[in-house]
């Protein structure tokens, strides 16, 4: 059985990579019920390449370190498997390349009521760029319920799943579990409580 046929209906993963200056990347990956209830959480120790890793992968090295190395670590850490991925952080995107959920950029801001079944119109405004490796121009953005949303132009595919399997997400808020993640990360750092995934 592949992750995607054992989803498990209503349970929606949240991926996100933080940047911290000193320490480098930090994965953290929480699962929420339908009702917003947190199922399980996982975070990595901070990961920093080295010079030698810098030029080696030179240009391939984000998507790397944010899909492959702390990415696709997570999600396998999960016992619990969701009907999609959610992420705030464009690289992570490429964690869709090493798994077979359905991965979706969470774009800011939320759909206005009497927009809600209107398509998005690409534009530079809607979401943060990230240079110099950023997949901008390469997403397909589309609306589900409140939110706005984005998925790998060459996985557009993963957009008609995602709408397809999660009616129930109209009036959720899909930027918010984010900052949960965020500040469990900051606490499993102040108390030295971080599993060892990457």
């Amino acid at each position: 059985m592949t992750r995607a046929e054992g989803t498990t209906p209503g349970h929606l993963g949240f991926l996100t990579v933080l940047e911290h200056e000193q320490l480098g990347l930090v994965g953290g990956y929480l699962i929420l019920n339908a009702a917003g209830r947190p199922l399980e959480f996982h975070c990595t120790a901070p990961v920093k390449p080295n010079r030698a890793q810098q030029i080696l992968f030179g240009p391939t090295l984000p998507a790397y370190l944010y899909g492959e190395q702390i990415g696709q670590t997570l999600l396998g850490k999960g016992s619990q498997t969701p009907v999609a991925v959610f992420t705030d952080v464009e690289r992570v995107l490429t964690v869709r390349d090493f798994v077979e959920l359905p991965v979706a950029l969470v774009l800011p801001g939320e759909v206005p009521e009497g927009e809600q079944s209107k398509p998005i119109v690409a534009s530079a405004n809607n979401w943060r760029v990230e240079a110099p490796n950023c997949l901008g121009s390469h997403l397909a953005q589309f609306v589900a319920g409140r939110n706005r949303l984005a998925v790998s132009a060459s996985r557009s595919a993963d957009r008609d799943t995602i709408l397809g399997r999660l009616e129930e997400i109209a009036a959720f808020d899909l930027a918010e579990p984010f900052e949960r993640i965020r500040e469990a990360v900051e606490e499993a750092q102040k108390g030295g409580r971080v599993d060892q995934a990457a």
